[in-house]
């Protein structure tokens, strides 16, 4: 087995993409990162990385040592964790994920709960949609995440624990020229441009049937926050779950759309996700408990536009 100091410095070389970036990075001379990189060619027995006047780019062995690498050192780290906070979570470091509707309130009320709990825990969250957080998962990047579930329905690799439901609702910036209309149904939002996140399947299909676009989306962006200041400062339109607007809404800084019953239908479909078959570190235990206890803590009233 390669030494995983090498293929550490060899992904911290393809990351900063620059021998003098990289040897300060792992806090290494640049000769000793190179004589380092040379080793672990010459045990691969091939040439991993093209040098040029930019600084290097991978050869397809470099890629595919990358991958492998990356696989490697973060189920080092993982170990290294889990021993270090076996019955003992004054340490350790938890790896998170959350998609962009759970990072807006879930995943932060539930990170305050823990932080409380166990201050010297540390966690590193990752937001990004379903799909990547899926294979962060099965790649040991991360350990647990929240996220919408409805495209893993029956996936052998993944466990999941259901999470509380909140009605989809579509939400502009207050004084929107649409509020002054009454029953609106999503044909006649048209007008105006539709932002979001990356769609579940299930999803995009009822929009594209509802409004007969075949890309029902303008914008796309799976950052939540940059959504919310996009609609409120311009007549864009977005979608969200009700809990991750309701303060808004009730704060006057974010209007509902008064659409016709049974116009939006949707729900959301929040999930617990880990790797089937894996136990959790004390730290995800943790942070798993804490999250149920913020789930429930919802009240039905909170779910539901009033």
């Amino acid at each position: 087995m390669n030494d995983l100091r090498q293929l550490r410095h060899f992904v911290a070389l393809a990351e900063h993409g620059h021998f003098a970036r990289a040897a300060e990075a792992v806090n290494l001379s640049q000769p000793a990162l190179s004589r380092s990189i040379q080793a672990l060619e010459a045990s691969l027995a091939c040439r991993l990385l093209d040098r040029h006047s930019r600084g290097i780019s991978l050869t397809a062995h470099g890629q595919l040592v990358l991958e492998h690498a990356q696989r490697l050192l973060a189920g080092s780290r993982a170990l290294k964790n889990a021993v270090s906070q076996l019955g003992n979570l004054e340490a350790g470091e938890l790896r998170l994920g959350a998609g962009p509707y759970p990072a807006a309130r879930l995943i932060p009320h539930a990170l305050g709960r823990l932080a409380q709990r166990y201050p010297r825990v540390r966690v590193n969250l990752s937001i990004a949609n379903w799909l990547e957080l899926r294979t962060s998962l099965l790649d040991d990047i991360i350990e647990l995440f929240v996220a919408d579930t409805r495209e893993f329905k029956d996936d052998p690799l993944l466990t999941i624990e259901a999470l509380h439901r909140h009605n989809g609702v579509l939400f502009c910036r207050p004084g929107h020229p649409l509020l002054q209309r009454a029953h609106l149904h999503l044909h006649d939002v048209l007008d105006y441009p539709l932002a979001g996140t990356q769609l579940p399947q299930a999803v995009e299909h009822s929009l594209i049937a509802a409004s007969g676009r075949a890309q029902p989306l303008s914008i796309q962006c799976d950052n939540f926050m940059v959504l919310k200041t996009l609609v409120g400062n311009s007549d864009v339109l977005s979608m969200a779950p009700w809990d991750v607007l309701a303060e808004d809404i009730h704060n006057g800084r974010l209007a509902l759309l008064p659409l016709a019953h049974g116009a939006l239908s949707e729900q959301s479909a929040y999930g617990l996700v880990s790797r089937a078959g894996h136990s959790l570190s004390p730290a995800a235990l943790a942070m798993r408990a804490a999250i149920l206890e913020e789930d429930r803590s919802v009240s039905p009233q909170q779910n539901r536009p009033t």
